[in-house]
């Protein structure tokens, strides 16, 4: 058990890792061309309607196939039991934002968004039909053969959306992108995945996983309505160009989050709910994943943040730059959100989901009083404040997870403050190299004072015998007897 746990474990990281840095890397290369063919407004117009679809896409499957992904003993009649479940429930939600759709192009006074909620909802139907096959694929950690499917449904997907954005569709180019990303990616699922679903609901196993799945769906529910509350405070109040501009800093932030953080996160949920039993285990390799993430996330995204302006220029043009200073901000946030992640994949592993569902209103409560502070503020005032709550919720989080561990808030902090440290000292470094290279080019000031970051912080890391340096040297050089 414990060799094939060490083999699942590197192949499914090294996979999860290629995948989507892969995804992220084409997806990353995408999202330039098309800022440069299309205007701030626009994305901003799709980004107003992001809230409705992504809460109606958590409650469409209700928690049903994460309960599907921590489950160790499972049959036909679960998968069945969800399929059928995810496909009526994907069917009324898009009926609902039909019906809807005037309600929210009246919240945003943008009369548009009426066809533009009734087109981006069809995604509901297409992402139902292998929501299973999904599951299942990420279950046995084939994050090779999701690579396999992803990569070509992003490129095919993505060549009709610059060429619709070339000819001039606008926002209609997003929107098309998008649901044939959807489609090709379902349509791959179905050849590659040898599932099929058969005629059958048992109300048992759906009463089971639901027990498990609402208390997350509710939680995550919550997460995500506060996760696009700012997106809807800035849609509502501002111009939908300042609801462009700040999205367009919250997903360049995103793409190191998503790299690294998301990548471990999918191997790191069935490695944990592998070895929950085991408290020493579970407890060491939550502290060696931590420190991995945190080590190569929080130099990246403060090098970014203090090369935001050549970077944002350089990439988007001019016109992109009022992005840059909520970027910077957005950048602290980031380097918090693993942290949460896995504070929160130790409760669900031990079962506590109604601890996660307890902990998310406590949260969220914090939150709707610090926005109303912030609200007079503007958008800085916004931007400081998600900064402040990020720092709240991670000892709100780790405090719970902790005790079920034994790994609490000061052990954590202990693991990381070297991190910390040496990336504060790195930004200040690369912030002093910059400030004498300002006169030289975007792109050449970019490649300097990056590789001026990296030789400090690697090598630094390499003399001091940083513990995540030297762990991950050993993992490439003798990896079997690394991982434990």
């Amino acid at each position: 058990m414990a060799m094939s746990l060490k083999k699942k474990a590197i192949s499914g990281i090294l996979w999860s890792l290629t995948e989507r840095f892969s995804m992220q890397g084409i997806q990353f290369v995408i999202s330039i061309i098309m800022a440069r063919l299309l205007m701030p407004a626009e994305f901003g117009i799709l980004g107003m309607i992001a809230i409705f679809i992504n809460l109606s896409q958590l409650l469409i499957d209700s928690g049903l196939t994460l309960s599907l992904l921590r489950s160790a003993e499972l049959d036909q009649r679960d998968y069945s039991t969800v399929f059928f479940f995810n496909l009526a429930g994907s069917f009324f939600f898009y009926m609902l934002i039909f019906f809807f759709a005037p309600l929210i192009s009246s919240f945003f006074h943008q009369p548009s968004l009426v066809l533009i909620s009734r087109v981006v909802a069809l995604s509901f139907l297409i992402n139902a039909l292998a929501g299973v096959q999904n599951t299942l694929l990420t279950k046995q950690l084939d994050f090779k053969k999701l690579m396999l499917i992803q990569i070509p449904s992003l490129i095919l997907s993505s060549i009709i959306g610059i060429g619709m954005a070339a000819k001039g569709f606008g926002v209609w180019s997003l929107i098309i992108m998008q649901l044939t990303g959807s489609l090709f990616t379902t349509i791959q699922l179905w050849l590659y995945s040898s599932w099929r679903p058969s005629l059958l609901f048992s109300v048992d196993r759906f009463k089971y996983h639901f027990a498990h799945g609402y208390k997350m769906t509710a939680a995550n529910l919550i997460n995500s309505v506060f996760d696009e509350v700012y997106s809807i405070i800035i849609g509502r109040n501002y111009s939908a160009a300042q609801l462009g501009y700040y999205t367009r800093a919250n997903s360049v932030k995103q793409l190191p989050v998503v790299n690294v953080s998301s990548a471990l996160s999918k191997v790191t949920l069935p490695i944990f709910a592998e070895i929950q039993n085991e408290p020493e285990r579970l407890r060491n390799a939550y502290k060696t994943i931590m420190q991995q993430v945190i080590f190569w996330l929080a130099p990246l995204l403060t090098g970014m943040a203090v090369l935001a302006e050549p970077l944002f220029r350089f990439l988007f043009t001019e016109k992109w730059l009022p992005s840059v200073p909520y970027f910077q901000l957005l950048c602290i946030v980031g380097i918090l959100h693993p942290l949460h992640s896995y504070n929160i994949n130790i409760l669900q592993v031990k079962s506590r989901s109604d601890l996660v569902l307890k902990l998310e209103i406590i949260k969220r409560i914090l939150m709707v009083m610090g926005i109303a502070i912030a609200l007079p503020f503007g958008i800085y005032g916004l931007l400081y404040f998600q900064i402040i709550f990020s720092v709240i919720a991670y000892f709100i989080n780790s405090y719970y997870s902790g005790v079920l561990v034994n790994y609490g808030v000061k052990s954590q902090l202990n693991d990381l403050v070297q991190i910390f440290l040496l990336t504060i000292f790195m930004g200040a470094f690369c912030y002093t190299v910059d400030s004498f290279l300002i006169s030289l080019s975007d792109w050449l000031r970019l490649i300097l004072v990056s590789m001026s970051g990296i030789i400090f912080y690697l090598g630094t890391g390499y003399l001091i015998k940083l513990s995540p340096l030297i762990v991950f040297i050993k993992l490439l050089v003798q990896p079997k007897e690394t991982i434990k």
